[in-house]
């Protein structure tokens, strides 16, 4: 066949093969970010990153962290979904499950070094990792260890099925429902950090911080992140060192943004506090707050923009009134409650320019985005930083400062 090559920007189709480069923040993009980054008091953009290439290219493209990996992604592999079924459906082979997670985590911490790497807990419902009706023979029963009774196999997997999975077990509940998995994943976190510590103890400084999901509310979260600290000072013990982390929440329902001064106000046994950092989950939330499912709304949302129900995609562009509402008014809450309380965004929000606009108003310390989009999230929050310092009675001097950077 002929070779073609294809404009990405402009959709263009181009009868050759032309020569390409390889993109690159270097020359005037890239001093244009440096002013970006340079700007006094912008929110920091970090990264959603699952394994250490995607998060050598994040750091590549001007990340500060890692924002959100989500262990669940790491169980996909074909060698590896068969051990995590297993464990599923018979109860069998978690301590196989924590080894490549461990691996994993060692290698995106070493990624982003001395950078925060926020590690969220296993989140989708069980059913999404299960084979399907037609994948279910002899072979696969054999494999997950029901020897040939396909029959027995598929009436296990039958059980597990929910009507509506995407509010149903998952997230903190899963965990809460199998206690053995919150062990396990805190364990293979920590004792990750604790392999590249020892290592380098002088140059290695992995940050984990372990984010629990879908908590709506103040039991769920100290459940959990108790059980985090129990972990916690077992590795401890076991490694004869201390290893530095933080533990939070994702704030995806709403009842959770209704109480997040009492999420934030909570002590440990010996009163330290239990959660360090918010990260909201847009993506959830909106789904949440609007009563809209994301996977089928595309069969009216172009429609409600069309007639002027809707000025935006609220999965694109923050619904400032109703979602935007429950996140500024909860950080607010909680912020007077614990003033250090570091807070986020990690949905596909966090890379949209005009919902970095509104979480740089409502003081929010950083944003989280898939790694392509995170130049275009540090020049948004730098402009948006630069936008609001001018409304401030001290905008002359932000000008200034603005002025300095261009020379």
């Amino acid at each position: 066949g002929d070779a073609i090559s294809l404009n990405g920007s402009t959709g263009e189709v181009i009868k050759v093969a032309l020569e390409t480069t390889a993109p690159s923040l270097e020359g005037d993009l890239g001093v244009v970010l440096g002013w970006a980054d340079a700007v006094d008091d912008s929110l920091k953009v970090l990264a959603n990153a699952d394994s250490g290439p995607d998060a050598a290219k994040a750091a590549e493209l001007g990340a500060k962290g890692i924002g959100l990996t989500r262990t669940e992604h790491m169980f996909f592999a074909p060698e590896r979904l068969p051990v995590v079924r297993r464990w599923i459906l018979r109860g069998e082979g978690l301590d196989k499950v924590q080894e490549f997670q461990r691996a994993d985590f060692v290698e995106i911490f070493r990624a982003m070094n001395d950078k925060p790497v926020t590690v969220r807990l296993l989140d989708p419902p069980l059913h999404e990792f299960l084979p399907t009706k037609a994948q279910l023979d002899e072979s696969m029963a054999m494999e997950l260890g029901f020897g040939t009774d396909v029959d027995a196999l598929s009436e296990q997997i039958e059980s597990m099925h929910e009507e509506n999975p995407m509010l149903g077990l998952r997230g903190c509940r899963l965990a809460i429902v199998r206690p053995e998995l919150t062990g396990m994943q805190a364990e293979a976190i920590l004792n990750a950090a604790a392999d590249l510590m020892e290592e380098d103890m002088e140059n290695n400084k992995p940050r984990p911080r372990i984010m629990i999901p879908l908590v709506g509310g103040v039991a769920e979260f100290e459940r959990q992140a108790k059980e985090i600290r129990r972990v916690a000072k077992q590795v401890k013990d076991e490694r004869g060192f201390k290893i530095p982390y933080e533990i939070g929440t994702m704030m995806e329902v709403p009842r959770a943004t209704i109480v997040a001064d009492q999420i934030a106000a909570l002590k440990d046994d010996d009163g330290n506090p239990l959660c360090e950092f918010f990260s909201y989950g847009t993506n959830d939330l909106t789904q949440m707050t609007l009563g809209i499912s994301r996977d089928d709304a595309g069969s009216f949302i172009p429609k409600y923009i069309e007639e002027g129900i809707y000025e935006v995609d609220p999965f694109v562009t923050i619904d400032e009134e109703g979602v935007g509402y429950l996140v500024q008014s909860s950080a607010k809450k909680a912020r007077m409650t614990k003033s250090d309380l570091s807070l986020s965004v990690c949905g596909e929000h966090g890379g949209d320019p005009a919902s970095i606009n509104f979480f740089d108003e409502v003081g929010l310390d950083y944003v989280s985005c898939s790694p392509f989009r995170v130049p275009v999230a540090r020049l948004a929050a730098g402009q948006a930083a630069v936008r609001r310092a001018k409304a401030t009675p001290n905008g002359a001097k932000a000008a200034d400062r603005v002025k300095s950077f261009l020379g």
